[in-house]
């Protein structure tokens, strides 16, 4: 099976900065819209295609700490990476990173890029399963061999604090970070994709009426195996020997239902 024959999936996570606000303490504070100092801005980014190798990143670095909240030229990246891609793929990636990306691409100016579908790994591990958190440095630590980096060198929010002060080492401790990130939701997703009920039919990009190809990963290697029945029909069903997806023919077996041929 050629990879160019199915869509572009590209895995994505972005990192903010936080907003600057004034407050009177520490505890259950409300901030006002008069109270914002400065606004959140892209810090970083770094996105995968999906089954290829290599990543990309970028942050806003290197200028100097007054040009840290400038994302203008992340979204120039951004907007052309969700423009050519087919499927979006992140953990959280629905509610949080395609959110702040559009925020900041209406308020840059942006027209909206070619439209896109989201797989998001939270959801599913929400939808399918019990695990002892949907976190993912839970789930990339159980797995994948890839668990999610702890930036030891600067815990917590120093990273951040570092990164808004230009501080060389903390970019690189972010990047590594970022980076990790994605590897580990591309794992992550790999696992959970076969478990998937809702996940985006692949299979209709190279299968056939010869051939049935599994809808989670597109691969034509499947066997047929046993009859899937529904209220008024049956149907060959398959399980997909790359992945272990199963699926279902999408033609029905002539002679079986109600209204037999």
């Amino acid at each position: 099976m050629s990879n160019l024959l199915l869509p572009k999936m590209v895995c994505i996570d972005i990192e903010t900065t936080p907003i600057e606000s004034y407050t009177w303490g520490l505890w259950e504070q409300n901030v006002g819209l008069e109270m914002i100092k400065t606004e959140w801005s892209i810090l970083a980014f770094c996105s995968k295609v999906i089954g290829k190798p290599g990543v990309e990143y970028a942050d806003t670095g290197g200028r100097g700490a007054g040009k840290v909240r400038d994302d203008s030229k992340l979204l120039k990246r951004l907007w052309t990476i969700l423009n050519e891609a087919d499927i979006v793929i992140g953990q959280n990636v629905r509610r949080f990173d395609i959110k702040k990306i559009n925020a900041r691409l209406v308020m840059a100016g942006y027209k909206p890029y070619s439209p896109v579908r989201v797989i998001d790994t939270l959801d599913a591990a929400k939808k399918t399963f019990a695990f002892t958190s949907n976190r993912l440095a839970w789930t990339s630590k159980y797995m994948t061999d890839t668990p999610k980096s702890e930036h030891k060198k600067y815990p917590g929010f120093e990273l951040w604090a570092a990164c808004l002060k230009d501080d060389p080492g903390a970019w690189a401790e972010m990047k590594k970070y970022n980076v990790q990130d994605v590897v580990a939701t591309e794992k992550l997703y790999a696992k959970l994709r076969p478990w998937m009920s809702n996940h985006l039919n692949l299979g209709v990009y190279v299968g056939n009426k010869e051939t049935h190809a599994c809808p989670a990963c597109g691969s034509l290697n499947t066997q047929r195996r046993g009859r899937a029945t529904t209220q008024a029909f049956q149907y060959w069903r398959y399980q997909c020997v790359d992945c272990g997806s199963w699926s279902k023919a999408s033609l029905r077996i002539k002679g079986s239902g109600a209204n037999r041929d």
